[in-house]
């Protein structure tokens, strides 16, 4: 089976589970979709392996909670996440990623960099 990037529109109980094992600090309750706020995650054999969080504001996008589980990570998944939200919102002008929770900044600051994103205080901007 293929990996996709898909946005969550509701969420099944299945994708309940996967995200509280992606996110545990978050309750179900917690993660509003509407059209502004936004979930969109990288699914595989049925199962959700990362996500991130996306509020978007007319031109402006900010991401959050961008987290890949430790046993996919360093195969892909954070940038194919990451490269099909932006291709999602063509009328995103400004992306801003905030540093709140990374859990390895250095790690975090080069995949950031590879992806076109600038490093200013607090996160990083594209």
């Amino acid at each position: 089976m293929k990996l996709t990037i898909i946005r969550l529109f509701e969420c099944s109980a299945q994708d309940e589970i996967d995200l509280a094992k992606i996110w545990p600090e978050y309750s179900s309750a917690s993660l509003r979709l509407s059209d502004t706020h936004r979930i969109y995650a990288a699914k595989f054999n049925e199962r959700l392996l990362g996500a991130v969080r996306v509020t978007l504001t007319g031109t402006q996008g900010a991401l959050d909670s961008l987290r890949v589980r430790e046993i996919t990570r360093r195969r892909g998944v954070g940038q194919y996440l990451l490269e099909e939200v932006l291709r999602d919102n063509p009328a995103v002008t400004h992306w801003w990623m905030a540093d709140v929770g990374v859990e390895d900044r250095g790690v975090m600051a080069a995949f950031m960099q590879a992806l076109g994103f600038r490093a200013q205080t607090g996160g990083w901007e594209k």
